[in-house]
C-alpha cells in the first residue's frame, strides 16, 4: 500500500480515536447536574397556618414542599387538622399552592392508628395529588399499608425517628426488614434522627441504596439523644460526604429541609439551609 493512501485511511481513524478521549461538555454538565430536587418540610413552620407557611416556603427559594397530616390548617380551613380535610378543602390546598408555584409530592402521616385511619390517609393523598407518603407504620400493619399503597398507587416512604424516641425504623437494617416483601415501600432518610440514634449518616444512606425516596436534611452539635439542632453545616455532619454518596447512588428524590429549632422565626435557617445543600450540590 503506498504512503498516501494509507495516510488517507490512518489519519481519519487516528482524528477520531483522538477525539473520543474529549470529554463532550454536553455529557461533562449532565454528569454534574444533581436530579435531586431541594424542598422543604412544611413541619418546619408548624407553628403557622397552612397559607403563612406556604409563604415561607416560597421565600426559602424552593419549589417542592411536604404537608404533614396533623398540621393545624388555620381559619380559613376552620382550624382543623389537614387529615380532617374535606374534598372541596382540598381543592382548596391545591389551589393554594399551584398559586405560590408549589408541588407537595408526599405528606407525612402520624396520626393513622386503624385500618379506617390508613385508609383516610391515603384518600386524602388522592385528592391532593400526592405521591407518596412518609411514615412510621407499626409492624402489624406492614401488609395492610403496603396493599393500601398498591389500591391506591401511592408510595410509602419509611422515615426514621430515633432509638430514643422509641421508632422500630432507628436503624437502617430495620428499614431493609421492612421493606423486604412489601413492594411499595421505599425509605426518607432522615439525617439528624440517624445521629440522634448514634449512627453515621453516610453509612446508613449507604445501607439504603436503591431505596431512597427522599431525606430529611437537618445538622446537629453531637451524636447522641441530648443533641441540639445547629444551622445545616455548622454542625458534625459531614454534607459533602453526603452529596457525594447520594450523586453516588444517582438519588433523583427530594431533599427537605427540616428545621426543628427556632420555630417561631427560622425562615432564615431554613433558607440558609438550603442554599448551603444547594452550594454543595455538583
Amino acid at each position: 500500500m503506498g504512503k498516501k493512501k494509507w495516510l488517507f485511511i490512518a489519519l481519519p481513524v487516528l482524528l477520531l480515536g483522538m477525539a473520543s478521549m474529549v470529554k463532550s461538555p454536553v455529557r461533562e454538565l449532565s454528569l454534574k447536574k444533581s436530579d435531586w430536587h431541594m424542598g422543604v418540610a412544611l413541619y418546619s413552620f408548624n407553628r403557622f397556618p397552612f397559607s403563612s407557611s406556604l409563604e415561607k416556603a416560597k421565600a426559602a427559594g424552593v419549589t417542592y414542599v411536604e404537608g404533614f397530616d396533623f398540621h393545624k390548617m388555620g381559619n380559613d380551613f376552620g382550624d382543623k387538622a389537614m387529615t380532617d380535610l374535606s374534598p372541596s378543602e382540598a381543592k382548596t390546598v391545591k389551589m393554594l399552592l399551584r398559586d405560590k408555584g408549589l408541588k407537595m409530592k408526599s405528606m407525612y402521616v402520624g396520626t393513622a392508628q386503624t385500618e379506617a385511619d390508613w385508609r383516610k390517609a391515603f384518600e386524602l393523598a388522592k385528592s391532593l395529588k400526592v405521591q407518596y407518603l412518609v411514615t412510621e407504620p407499626k409492624r402489624a400493619h406492614w401488609d395492610l399499608v403496603d396493599e393500601l399503597a398498591g389500591e391506591f398507587r401511592i408510595k410509602v416512604a419509611l422515615h426514621q425517628h430515633s432509638k430514643e424516641a422509641g421508632s422500630i425504623y432507628w436503624h437502617p437494617d430495620s428499614v431493609l426488614s421492612a421493606i423486604k416483601n412489601h413492594s411499595n415501600f421505599g425509605a426518607c432518610g432522615d439525617l439528624g434522627h440517624w445521629v440522634r440514634s448514634g449512627l453515621n449518616p453516610v453509612e446508613s444512606l449507604k445501607k439504603l441504596d436503591g431505596h431512597l425516596m427522599s431525606i430529611h436534611l437537618k445538622d446537629l452539635d453531637a451524636y447522641g439523644q441530648s443533641a441540639k439542632d445547629r444551622m445545616v453545616g455548622e454542625g458534625i455532619i459531614d454534607f459533602e460526604a453526603v452529596v457525594a454518596e447520594l450523586g453516588r447512588q444517582g438519588f433523583d428524590g427530594e431533599v427537605y429541609v427540616e428545621c426543628e429549632h427556632n420555630m417561631e422565626d427560622n425562615l432564615k435557617d431554613v433558607r440558609h439551609a438550603v442554599t448551603y445543600f444547594d452550594s454543595l450540590s455538583p
